[in-house]
């Protein structure tokens, strides 16, 4: 039989070093697959995982992307598996992580007459994609691969390939040597990116005159870990990390001041609102309010991607380049700060924050304080471990709670901050990286949404991890709890019941149902233990705790206008239970900062 197109352009993505696709199948697809499926035997075979649905392949393909620094692939049929693909691939542009999406297409021959799952695909993927093309001829097929790919991994971004069905199953041809042909090639490699001397010895003279210097780091700081902390012992500086950047530095450091914004901690507050100095780095933080005020401060940013270079903030002096490469070349020309004054007040104020944190974790709930779920985690953690998280309330205390070691790996969906990304994360991380432990914190309401239905991925596929440790960690509060602090917090209204009750369902009982582990935990002093099981298990467990929904997911420091507006949801009657929100009320007017 002759080489088929398909046949090709799985030859074609091998020789871009694609190893694993996340994938529904569909009759739109069927000739890629078909090459898959010839391909099935040779020894770099492309690996193809079979999912529940297409928005969780998509959050796969970003976990992939985000774990391991490779390309992400994920793969649909046309038509509703191609719309399902979108929320993922959204999750990778506000993340800016490199994912390929290929969907099918109905044949050339019928575009144009509203046939069956005819959706002009090119257009859906146009606002999310950096490159998306349909191929109309297999002579295309070449250098759309070929462009496609190298743009999404130059870019940081989404590139998203329709296949019709006919060109697909079209014998191959090689592009001809003539006019009106392109011939590509394969490969990419990363070019070394440092600003000018000049602008590095501008920068130098704005950080040498501080004497309040805060560092904010997010994922793009990954691979610059030894020299921000070189930094910022040179210049006598904390460091607060945007939520993506949680694992860039573990929290043991004493001048690591934790997250920062709505899921932040009061060091950093503290820190970035008392601060003369602002270093910048890798970060696309979203909530310039977090920000000092113009004039405050001076400013230096570092980032690959110039368009985020002063998008927060009037930065002083922003440096385009690597974070790596540019602290290097930046480092000699800083000078030590010798007054330590203000380093000692930021270890101390983080210091007392750990044990603030403590406190709040061990704090009687009903029946268990969700921050001592994830408090009682961290220690347990091996050093390897992975951790995903969902958004949602589940998010603060993975922001807060959760201690990271050196060499632990998290994220969770930061620019788009969607619902459901915390199982398809794990997975992607688990087969990204079967031999370290995985957990993902979910709350009910994403469980319940899209999570659970991945449960039965992983059943499908767990006994081919070297180590069978992935915990799903269910806060069970029959709340969409985030949302309900929302709107008491910056609404002013009581709880919506109709919009807002969640049906108890049994997570850990699931879990059994399907032949994996569940742990069911309704007591706080069975919380360790719990984890301890977890974490010894010989397969995935779904650990679901009853958590308390009126245990308040509150920003660092509540505005008195944010106090003012939780006081009327509870004068218009919403007491919730009672006597908790009354005492979480009096320590926020306690608290309040004016404006």
């Amino acid at each position: 039989m002759s080489k088929m197109t398909s046949d090709f352009f799985v030859e074609r993505l091998k020789a871009w070093g694609v190893t694993r696709i996340y994938g529904y199948s569909g009759d739109g697809i069927n000739g890629v697959l078909g090459a898959l499926q010839r391909d099935e035997g040779s020894d770099d075979a492309i690996e193809f995982i079979q999912v529940r649905h297409e928005e969780m392949a998509a959050f796969m393909a970003v976990a992939h992307a985000k774990f391991t620094g490779e390309l992400g692939v994920c793969l649909s049929t046309g038509g509703p598996g191609a719309t399902h693909l979108v929320t993922g691939l959204y999750d990778a542009k506000a993340d800016h992580v490199p994912v390929l999406a290929i969907a099918g297409q109905a044949e050339t021959t019928v575009r144009g007459a509203s046939y069956q799952q005819e959706l002009n695909l090119d257009r859906l993927f146009a606002d999310v994609a950096d490159f998306t093309q349909e191929c109309s001829s297999p002579a295309q097929l070449r250098h759309l691969v070929d462009r496609g790919i190298r743009v999404a991994i130059a870019r940081n971004g989404v590139t998203a390939l329709v296949l019709p069905k006919d060109v697909q199953d079209e014998p191959w041809e090689e592009p001809k040597v003539a006019h009106g042909f392109t011939r590509s090639g394969p490969g990419y490699s990363r070019p070394r990116v440092v600003p000018q001397e000049s602008d590095l010895r501008r920068a130098a003279e704005v950080l040498n005159a501080g004497r309040k210097v805060a560092i904010l780091i997010g994922a793009g700081a990954r691979d610059a870990a030894d020299e921000v902390i070189a930094a910022a012992e040179t210049l006598g500086a904390g460091i607060a990390k945007a939520l993506l950047g949680k694992d860039v530095l573990p929290d043991d450091l004493p001048f690591v001041t934790g997250a920062i914004g709505l899921l932040g901690t009061k060091p950093s507050s503290d820190m970035i609102s008392g601060c003369d100095t602002l270093l910048m780095i890798g970060t696309g933080f979203p909530w310039a309010e977090f920000l000092p005020p113009d004039g405050q401060a001076r400013a230096v940013q570092i980032d690959i991607a110039p368009e985020m270079l002063g998008l927060r903030y009037p930065v002083e002096v922003n440096l385009h380049g690597d974070a790596a490469e540019t602290l290097r070349a930046l480092l000699p020309l800083l000078q030590r700060q010798a007054d330590r004054e203000w380093r000692d007040g930021i270890e101390a104020s983080v210091a007392t924050w750990w044990q603030t944190l403590e406190d709040r974790a061990m704090a009687p709930a009903n029946p268990v304080n969700p921050q001592r779920v994830v408090w009682e985690m961290s220690p347990q953690l091996p050093a390897d471990a992975i951790v995903t998280s969902d958004s949602g309330s589940c998010a603060n205390w993975y922001a807060r709670d959760y201690r990271v070691k050196a060499g632990q790996r998290a994220s969770l969906s930061g620019g788009l901050a969607s619902m459901g990304a915390a199982v398809p994360y794990a997975i992607g991380a688990k087969f990204a990286h079967p031999t370290r432990p995985v957990v993902a914190l979910v709350g009910d309401g994403a469980m319940q949404m899209n999570n659970m239905a991945e449960l039965i991925t992983v059943q499908k596929y767990w006994q081919r991890w070297a180590d069978p440790r992935f915990i799903v960690c269910v806060f069970n509060n029959q709340d969409l709890n985030e949302v309900t602090w929302e709107q008491r917090v910056m609404e002013g209204n009581p709880r919506f019941a109709t919009t807002q009750d969640l049906p108890d369902v049994p997570y850990a009982r699931f879990a059994e149902l399907i032949g994996l582990q569940g742990i069911y935990v309704a007591t706080p002093d069975a919380l360790a233990g719990a984890w301890a099981e977890a974490l010894a298990a010989d397969r995935p467990v779904v650990l679901e705790v009853k958590v308390d929904p009126e245990v308040a997911p509150f920003p660092p420091h509540l505005t008195f206008e944010q106090a003012k507006a939780f006081m009327s949801s509870i004068v218009k009657g919403d007491r919730g239970a009672g006597q908790v929100l009354i005492d979480t009320a009096r320590q926020l007017f306690h608290e309040a900062k004016p404006g």
